[in-house]
């Protein structure tokens, strides 16, 4: 009788988290890391009202993706092909496939730097081991299997949270501007902010989240026919979105925490990457804090990589009518295969050309940009839509905190822009 339980909870468990714990944990990878770091030194506490702010905004945006997946069984580059020409799909695909090429070649490097820092070893030896062991995990684990090593590598994000509390911050300092915002009408500050924006909400994460509602609706054998098992899949997203996304701004929380107290407090105010935050911090908050931040960076890049390759397969499988999916073997989705293969390879080859990483992002971020903020309208207007939704339309709290991701990041752009100009 124990052992049935045991089982039903372990089930529970199972059914209940995954895409959105995965989602959430994959959206702090080094990229990520580096970003909230340089936030953190440049700007102390002053953007850390942000991580409260946008919380409910991006629960909104990835449980209105997550029902998207769900109540259609297509991912998201499917629906909008319904709705919209394949041509203006397949560009804003590609921007986000070169976004994510950026990203990995980022993250590649900072997991290699990290490894030799804890380690020793040649940096290109590394960065190689690792986009070979990304691309072999992918084609050759099935999505059954390769789900839990992706559930267990979200507890690398724990580090961050570890490493600031062992810093003693002052938390009072913390809880008067972890809430209230605190605007500097700047262009570094703005752009500051659209960078933060960006890493939180990600286009990447709308693609990946609804493509993995479908693989979790197949897996468990949905019928998304029947209403009684999508009312009962949408009540376990939500849960499932809730927490991943509570724990993604968690960590960037306390990883804008450790750099703002460490840091800036003692005028180390230009960070470019999370490797040069987590060495940066050895000497000014010990070795333990140092060990936490690098093996962090490890730990989530094996995390957000995969993710970050197939999100744009997943994409374009749907466009070109390839079979896709990580269930499927590979001489039957080779198409599908393909483009995570060539995702990791050029964004490796990045780190060959020596590649300005901090640089890249920045254009990883202005792309993500672009592509959000039509993505976002899109996503809006699609979940709302009782032809395509039935009655799983959004509700309103997801209407309310959905727009308003859209004007807060037009009116971030916008800001950008008039800064820019005058």
């Amino acid at each position: 009788m124990d052992q049935k339980k045991e089982k039903q909870k372990g089930n529970y468990f199972s059914q209940t988290f995954g895409p959105g714990l995965i989602t959430g944990a994959s959206d702090d990878d080094p990229s990520g890391i580096g970003t909230y770091s340089s936030a953190g030194a440049k700007f102390g506490f002053a953007l850390l009202w942000m991580v409260a702010w946008l919380l409910p905004m991006m629960m909104a945006v990835q449980e209105a993706c997550a029902r998207i997946g769900i109540v259609t069984n297509k991912g998201l580059a499917g629906v909008l092909l319904k709705h919209y020409k394949k041509k203006i799909v397949l560009a804003a695909v590609m921007l986000l496939v070169v976004a994510n090429v950026i990203n990995i070649g980022a993250d590649l490097g900072a997991m290699a730097v990290s490894l030799r820092m804890l380690l020793g070893g040649n940096f290109y030896v590394l960065a190689i081991g690792f986009a070979i062991f990304t691309v072999l995990s992918e084609i050759f684990i099935g999505y059954h299997n390769y789900v839990k090593i992706l559930k267990w590598l979200t507890l690398s994000v724990f580090a961050y949270v570890i490493a600031g509390i062992i810093i003693h911050p002052d938390w009072l300092l913390i809880w008067n501007n972890a809430f209230i915002p605190s605007i500097n009408f700047n262009k570094e500050y703005v752009f500051a902010i659209i960078a933060v924006f960006g890493t939180t909400i990600s286009p990447y994460l709308f693609f990946w989240q609804a493509s993995e509602e479908v693989e979790e609706n197949k897996m468990n054998g949905i019928d998304c026919k029947n209403k009684k098992s999508v009312q009962k899949r949408v009540f376990n997203m939500r849960l499932d979105v809730s927490i991943g996304m509570i724990l993604s701004n968690m960590v960037a929380f306390f990883i804008i925490l450790t750099t703002a107290q460490v840091l800036f407090q003692n005028g180390i105010t230009n960070i470019e990457s999370a490797e040069q935050a987590a060495l940066a911090l050895r000497p000014l908050a010990g070795d333990w804090a140092y060990l936490l931040f690098a093996i962090g960076i490890i730990g989530t890049g094996l995390l957000a990589i995969p993710i970050l390759a197939g999100s744009g397969a997943y994409a374009l499988s749907e466009i070109f009518k390839w079979k896709e999916g990580l269930e499927i073997k590979f001489s039957k989705a080779k198409g599908f295969y393909s483009i995570i293969t060539l995702s990791v390879f050029f964004g490796l080859l990045l780190n060959f050309f020596h590649v300005n990483p901090i640089r890249a992002l920045y254009w990883a971020a202005f792309i993500n940009g672009i592509i959000s903020l039509p993505l976002l309208v899109i996503i809006m207007v699609v979940g709302n839509d009782k032809k395509i939704m039935g009655k799983e339309t959004h509700p309103l709290w997801v209407k309310i905190f959905g727009w308003l991701a859209v004007v807060f990041m037009a009116a971030a752009i916008i800001a950008a822009i008039f800064l820019y100009l005058f």
